[in-house]
């Protein structure tokens, strides 16, 4: 298979709710691929479906992986996860993912720094929302290093943000209401990924909620050394 959406200067949307699922190797298990450095290996970034009764074979994580639960309650032996969990395991962790009634994440694998050692374990449904930088913008914040912040950001109804640079990049899953910029509307299920220095001036006329992650793409170097 050939690399997919892995140039981190081109701008990328991909509604995917308007994608089919494939067949994972493991059964039972579907995916929607966003971004792909190899068939089965390297960074990733997906929608992974579980059916219910489903697992996937014990793996190692040798840049780490990143999940949040969309639906449904994801398992590993340390713990059951449901909808609205994220969780962070670290470089060269390894589990065995599984899901009793089924579930469906979105995944990142293999974009850790190798100093990036924290591994979280959130009921983001626990946390309070704090006040963001305007008014009607609310802030759940999830993860930061270096670089690096992951937040879900819960935009009220008619809520405006300044025009802003985005240095190091930013990359958006919006989970539900209609995320919007000057260069268009998204409605849930859409993935956004734009550039390091990109501009815009984002808003929500309806209202949304989103996981944003800024700052990771400025450089992709570290990859190059990851283990194979």
């Amino acid at each position: 298979m050939k690399s997919l959406n892995m140039d981190p200067s081109v701008r990328v949307v991909l509604n995917t709710t308007e994608q089919d699922w494939e067949a994972a190797p493991a059964k039972g298990i579907w995916r929607k691929k966003l971004e792909r450095e190899a068939a089965e290996s390297g960074l990733t970034t997906s929608i992974v479906r579980y059916d219910p009764q489903s697992n996937f074979p014990a793996h190692s994580h040798p840049m780490g992986e990143e999940i949040f639960v969309l639906d449904g309650v994801f398992s590993d032996e340390s713990g059951d996860f449901p909808a609205g969990s994220y969780l962070r395991n670290p470089p060269g962790s390894s589990h065995s993912p599984s899901s009793l009634n089924g579930c469906i994440i979105f995944v990142k694998l293999n974009q850790f720094s190798n100093e990036d050692s924290a591994q979280l374990k959130l009921d983001t449904s626990s946390m309070e929302w704090q006040p963001g930088l305007v008014e009607g913008l609310s802030v759940k914040p999830l993860h930061n290093f270096k670089y690096e912040n992951v937040a879900l950001v819960r935009w009220a109804p008619n809520t405006f943000f300044k025009p802003h640079i985005h240095f190091g990049g930013e990359e958006i899953l919006v989970l539900d209401g209609v995320f919007a910029d000057e260069l268009g509307e998204y409605p849930a299920g859409t993935w956004i990924r734009s550039p390091h220095l990109s501009e815009h001036q984002p808003y929500s006329k309806q209202g949304c909620t989103i996981l944003v992650k800024t700052g990771h793409l400025a450089d992709r170097g570290f990859l190059k050394n990851r283990p194979a």
